[in-house]
Protein backbone atom coordinates (compact mmCIF):
# COMPACT_ATOMS: atom_id res chain seq x y z
CA UNK A 1 0.00 0.00 0.00
CA UNK A 2 0.90 3.69 -1.02
CA UNK A 3 1.22 5.51 2.73
CA UNK A 4 -0.45 9.17 2.15
CA UNK A 5 1.28 12.16 4.10
CA UNK A 6 2.51 11.80 7.99
CA UNK A 7 0.65 13.66 10.59
CA UNK A 8 1.18 14.66 14.03
CA UNK A 9 -0.78 16.04 16.36
CA UNK A 10 0.86 17.33 18.74
CA UNK A 11 2.65 20.48 17.49
CA UNK A 12 4.33 23.33 18.51
CA UNK A 13 2.34 26.00 16.34
CA UNK A 14 1.12 29.13 18.56
CA UNK A 15 -2.67 29.91 19.22
CA UNK A 16 -3.17 32.36 16.94
CA UNK A 17 -1.18 30.22 14.05
CA UNK A 18 -4.32 27.27 14.84
CA UNK A 19 -6.82 29.80 14.66
CA UNK A 20 -5.97 31.13 11.45
CA UNK A 21 -5.68 27.91 9.75
CA UNK A 22 -9.09 26.89 8.82
CA UNK A 23 -8.32 23.18 7.67
CA UNK A 24 -7.25 21.83 10.88
CA UNK A 25 -5.10 22.29 14.27
CA UNK A 26 -3.33 18.95 13.33
CA UNK A 27 -0.14 19.92 12.32
CA UNK A 28 1.54 17.79 9.70
CA UNK A 29 5.37 17.33 9.08
CA UNK A 30 4.14 18.43 5.26
CA UNK A 31 1.82 21.38 5.54
CA UNK A 32 0.92 20.87 1.94
CA UNK A 33 -0.35 16.92 2.33
CA UNK A 34 -3.53 18.14 4.41
CA UNK A 35 -4.90 19.48 1.15
CA UNK A 36 -4.98 16.08 0.14
CA UNK A 37 -8.68 14.43 -0.63
CA UNK A 38 -10.78 12.21 1.59
CA UNK A 39 -9.74 8.54 1.14
CA UNK A 40 -12.25 6.32 0.30
CA UNK A 41 -13.18 3.00 1.60
CA UNK A 42 -10.08 1.15 1.92
CA UNK A 43 -7.30 3.43 1.58
CA UNK A 44 -4.33 3.22 3.35
CA UNK A 45 -4.04 4.87 7.00
CA UNK A 46 -1.50 8.05 7.33
CA UNK A 47 1.99 7.23 7.75
CA UNK A 48 2.72 7.99 11.13
CA UNK A 49 -0.78 9.30 13.12
CA UNK A 50 2.10 10.89 16.29
CA UNK A 51 -1.25 11.58 18.53
CA UNK A 52 -1.95 10.02 22.39
CA UNK A 53 -5.28 8.78 21.79
CA UNK A 54 -8.62 8.46 23.79
CA UNK A 55 -10.82 5.68 22.33
CA UNK A 56 -14.04 5.00 24.02
CA UNK A 57 -15.90 1.47 23.62
CA UNK A 58 -12.12 0.52 22.37
CA UNK A 59 -12.70 -3.45 23.54
CA UNK A 60 -14.92 -4.38 20.54
CA UNK A 61 -16.24 -3.06 17.29
CA UNK A 62 -15.05 0.63 15.40
CA UNK A 63 -13.24 0.97 19.06
CA UNK A 64 -11.44 -1.72 18.63
CA UNK A 65 -10.55 -1.02 14.79
CA UNK A 66 -9.62 2.23 15.80
CA UNK A 67 -7.30 1.08 18.69
CA UNK A 68 -5.57 -1.26 15.86
CA UNK A 69 -4.82 1.37 13.47
CA UNK A 70 -3.63 4.03 15.47
CA UNK A 71 -1.38 1.62 16.74
CA UNK A 72 -0.32 0.36 13.25
CA UNK A 73 -0.05 3.93 12.68
CA UNK A 74 2.27 5.09 15.20
CA UNK A 75 -0.10 6.26 18.11
CA UNK A 76 2.33 7.38 20.66
CA UNK A 77 -0.22 6.17 22.89
CA UNK A 78 -3.27 4.74 22.80
CA UNK A 79 -5.83 4.87 25.78
CA UNK A 80 -8.33 1.96 25.02
CA UNK A 81 -11.51 2.81 27.59
CA UNK A 82 -14.19 0.58 28.54
CA UNK A 83 -16.38 -0.50 31.06
CA UNK A 84 -14.66 -3.73 30.85
CA UNK A 85 -11.22 -2.81 29.32
CA UNK A 86 -9.23 -5.84 30.15
CA UNK A 87 -11.33 -7.19 27.17
CA UNK A 88 -8.71 -5.19 25.08
CA UNK A 89 -5.81 -7.32 25.10
CA UNK A 90 -3.65 -5.75 22.15
CA UNK A 91 0.28 -5.00 23.33
CA UNK A 92 0.64 -1.47 23.76
CA UNK A 93 -2.75 0.32 24.68
CA UNK A 94 -3.18 1.85 27.87
CA UNK A 95 -6.94 0.26 29.46
CA UNK A 96 -9.04 2.68 31.42
CA UNK A 97 -12.16 1.44 33.29
CA UNK A 98 -14.52 4.16 32.32
CA UNK A 99 -18.26 4.07 31.71
CA UNK A 100 -19.79 7.18 29.85
CA UNK A 101 -22.50 7.31 31.57
CA UNK A 102 -21.08 7.81 34.78
CA UNK A 103 -19.06 11.09 35.27
CA UNK A 104 -17.09 10.21 38.18
CA UNK A 105 -15.22 7.65 35.76
CA UNK A 106 -14.66 10.65 33.23
CA UNK A 107 -13.48 12.74 35.40
CA UNK A 108 -10.83 10.34 37.01
CA UNK A 109 -10.06 8.81 33.10
CA UNK A 110 -9.49 12.78 31.99
CA UNK A 111 -7.18 13.16 35.56
CA UNK A 112 -4.78 10.34 34.17
CA UNK A 113 -4.69 10.90 30.93
CA UNK A 114 -3.71 14.42 30.97
CA UNK A 115 -1.33 14.05 27.66
CA UNK A 116 -4.49 13.22 25.23
CA UNK A 117 -4.52 15.38 22.37
CA UNK A 118 -7.07 13.33 20.67
CA UNK A 119 -10.60 12.04 21.65
CA UNK A 120 -12.54 9.91 20.00
CA UNK A 121 -16.55 9.34 21.47
CA UNK A 122 -17.00 6.14 19.75
CA UNK A 123 -19.07 3.89 22.42
CA UNK A 124 -22.33 3.62 21.57
CA UNK A 125 -25.45 1.42 22.47
CA UNK A 126 -28.63 0.43 20.51
CA UNK A 127 -31.77 -0.96 21.87
CA UNK A 128 -34.11 -1.39 18.53
CA UNK A 129 -37.09 0.61 20.08
CA UNK A 130 -40.04 2.68 18.39
CA UNK A 131 -41.38 5.42 20.61
CA UNK A 132 -44.71 3.67 21.50
CA UNK A 133 -43.29 0.37 22.06
CA UNK A 134 -43.05 -0.86 26.17
CA UNK A 135 -40.26 0.13 27.88
CA UNK A 136 -39.76 2.55 24.93
CA UNK A 137 -39.38 5.65 27.31
CA UNK A 138 -36.32 4.06 29.68
CA UNK A 139 -34.69 3.07 25.83
CA UNK A 140 -34.71 6.27 25.09
CA UNK A 141 -33.28 7.68 28.41
CA UNK A 142 -30.33 5.12 28.36
CA UNK A 143 -29.66 5.65 24.78
CA UNK A 144 -29.39 9.20 25.53
CA UNK A 145 -27.25 8.83 28.56
CA UNK A 146 -24.58 6.78 26.19
CA UNK A 147 -25.20 8.37 22.62
CA UNK A 148 -25.26 11.58 23.37
CA UNK A 149 -24.47 12.61 27.32
CA UNK A 150 -21.37 10.83 27.10
CA UNK A 151 -20.03 12.15 24.03
CA UNK A 152 -20.90 15.30 26.13
CA UNK A 153 -19.52 14.12 29.48
CA UNK A 154 -16.55 13.38 27.87
CA UNK A 155 -16.03 16.66 25.47
CA UNK A 156 -16.41 18.57 28.87
CA UNK A 157 -13.76 16.97 30.62
CA UNK A 158 -11.01 16.44 27.97
CA UNK A 159 -11.20 20.06 25.99
CA UNK A 160 -9.09 21.67 28.56
CA UNK A 161 -6.55 19.09 28.35
CA UNK A 162 -6.88 19.39 24.08
CA UNK A 163 -6.18 22.85 24.84
CA UNK A 164 -3.00 22.34 26.62
CA UNK A 165 -1.79 19.85 24.22
CA UNK A 166 -2.26 22.33 21.34
CA UNK A 167 -5.95 22.27 20.25
CA UNK A 168 -6.01 18.28 19.34
CA UNK A 169 -8.87 16.74 18.23
CA UNK A 170 -12.14 15.59 18.85
CA UNK A 171 -14.12 12.47 17.03
CA UNK A 172 -17.67 12.09 17.26
CA UNK A 173 -19.30 8.68 15.82
CA UNK A 174 -22.75 9.84 14.43
CA UNK A 175 -24.64 8.32 11.67
CA UNK A 176 -27.17 8.34 9.08
CA UNK A 177 -29.44 8.26 12.01
CA UNK A 178 -28.45 11.48 13.01
CA UNK A 179 -30.73 12.31 10.02
CA UNK A 180 -33.80 10.06 9.37
CA UNK A 181 -35.42 7.85 11.58
CA UNK A 182 -36.49 4.00 11.47
CA UNK A 183 -39.53 2.58 12.52
CA UNK A 184 -37.73 -0.05 14.96
CA UNK A 185 -34.79 2.20 16.03
CA UNK A 186 -36.93 5.89 16.91
CA UNK A 187 -35.47 6.02 20.40
CA UNK A 188 -31.74 5.79 19.01
CA UNK A 189 -32.17 8.26 16.18
CA UNK A 190 -33.37 10.72 18.25
CA UNK A 191 -30.04 10.42 20.63
CA UNK A 192 -27.80 10.54 17.54
CA UNK A 193 -29.94 13.24 16.01
CA UNK A 194 -28.68 15.31 19.65
CA UNK A 195 -25.01 13.58 19.21
CA UNK A 196 -25.30 15.76 15.83
CA UNK A 197 -26.53 19.17 17.31
CA UNK A 198 -23.84 18.57 20.10
CA UNK A 199 -20.69 17.55 17.75
CA UNK A 200 -21.85 20.93 15.25
CA UNK A 201 -22.12 22.94 18.56
CA UNK A 202 -18.41 21.75 19.89
CA UNK A 203 -17.13 22.15 16.55
CA UNK A 204 -17.82 26.41 16.32
CA UNK A 205 -17.29 26.61 20.24
CA UNK A 206 -14.40 24.89 20.37
CA UNK A 207 -12.31 26.59 17.06
CA UNK A 208 -11.28 29.33 19.03
CA UNK A 209 -8.81 27.13 21.28
CA UNK A 210 -7.55 25.25 17.83
CA UNK A 211 -9.67 21.61 18.56
CA UNK A 212 -10.36 20.21 15.21
CA UNK A 213 -13.99 18.62 15.53
CA UNK A 214 -14.94 15.71 12.82
CA UNK A 215 -18.57 14.34 13.06
CA UNK A 216 -18.95 10.97 10.98
CA UNK A 217 -21.71 9.87 9.58
CA UNK A 218 -21.82 6.17 8.49
CA UNK A 219 -24.82 3.42 7.48
CA UNK A 220 -24.56 -0.19 9.09
CA UNK A 221 -21.28 -1.30 9.87
CA UNK A 222 -20.99 -4.81 10.82
CA UNK A 223 -20.46 -5.09 13.94
CA UNK A 224 -22.26 -6.71 16.85
CA UNK A 225 -24.79 -3.80 17.37
CA UNK A 226 -26.16 -4.47 13.52
CA UNK A 227 -25.60 -7.95 12.92
CA UNK A 228 -29.53 -8.47 13.12
CA UNK A 229 -29.45 -6.47 10.02
CA UNK A 230 -29.43 -7.56 6.10
CA UNK A 231 -28.36 -4.25 4.30
CA UNK A 232 -24.69 -4.17 3.02
CA UNK A 233 -22.14 -2.91 6.11
CA UNK A 234 -19.02 -1.40 5.74
CA UNK A 235 -16.34 -2.77 7.77
CA UNK A 236 -15.00 -1.14 10.74
CA UNK A 237 -11.51 -1.02 9.85
CA UNK A 238 -12.71 1.21 6.74
CA UNK A 239 -14.93 3.66 8.82
CA UNK A 240 -11.60 4.39 11.01
CA UNK A 241 -8.72 4.81 7.86
CA UNK A 242 -11.67 7.08 6.35
CA UNK A 243 -11.92 9.43 9.80
CA UNK A 244 -7.58 9.32 10.13
CA UNK A 245 -7.58 10.48 6.50
CA UNK A 246 -10.58 13.07 6.95
CA UNK A 247 -8.17 14.07 10.54
CA UNK A 248 -5.39 14.67 8.04
CA UNK A 249 -7.05 16.54 5.34
CA UNK A 250 -8.53 18.93 8.10
CA UNK A 251 -12.23 17.59 7.58
CA UNK A 252 -15.00 18.76 9.66
CA UNK A 253 -17.17 15.72 8.59
CA UNK A 254 -17.14 12.79 7.19
CA UNK A 255 -19.54 10.56 4.92
CA UNK A 256 -18.00 7.06 5.00
CA UNK A 257 -20.55 5.28 2.44
CA UNK A 258 -22.27 6.00 -0.37
CA UNK A 259 -25.88 5.55 1.11
CA UNK A 260 -24.74 8.21 3.51
CA UNK A 261 -24.14 10.51 0.72
CA UNK A 262 -27.26 10.07 -0.62
CA UNK A 263 -29.13 10.57 2.71
CA UNK A 264 -27.64 13.97 3.57
CA UNK A 265 -27.74 14.93 -0.76
CA UNK A 266 -31.79 13.98 -0.24
CA UNK A 267 -32.07 16.07 3.33
CA UNK A 268 -32.62 19.38 1.17
CA UNK A 269 -34.75 17.57 -1.44
CA UNK A 270 -38.07 19.42 -2.73
CA UNK A 271 -39.71 16.25 -0.29
CA UNK A 272 -36.91 15.58 1.81
CA UNK A 273 -35.87 11.89 2.65
CA UNK A 274 -36.66 12.07 6.21
CA UNK A 275 -40.52 12.96 5.47
CA UNK A 276 -40.47 9.06 4.54
CA UNK A 277 -37.36 7.00 4.99
CA UNK A 278 -37.18 3.79 3.88
CA UNK A 279 -33.96 2.31 4.94
CA UNK A 280 -34.03 -0.86 2.11
CA UNK A 281 -34.55 1.59 -0.88
CA UNK A 282 -31.73 3.61 0.25
CA UNK A 283 -29.48 0.67 0.36
CA UNK A 284 -30.91 -0.29 -3.00
CA UNK A 285 -30.19 3.33 -4.45
CA UNK A 286 -26.57 2.94 -3.49
CA UNK A 287 -25.64 0.08 -4.92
Amino acid sequence: MTPVSSLVLNCSSTAAERRSNRSSNICATDRSQQKSKLSIAGEPQPKEFKSVAFVTGANRGIGLAFTQELLAAGARKVYAAARNPEQTTLDGVSQVRRDVTKPDTITTAAKECADVNLLINNAGVALWKGFLERDSVEAARSEMETNNFGPLLLSRAFAPILAKNGGGAIVDLLSIASWVTVPNLGTYCASKSAAWALTNWLRTGLRGQGTQVLGVHVGPVDTDMASNLTLPKAKPVDVVRQVLSGLEAGRDEVLVDEMTRQVKAGLSDEEGIYLNFNPEHAAAAAR
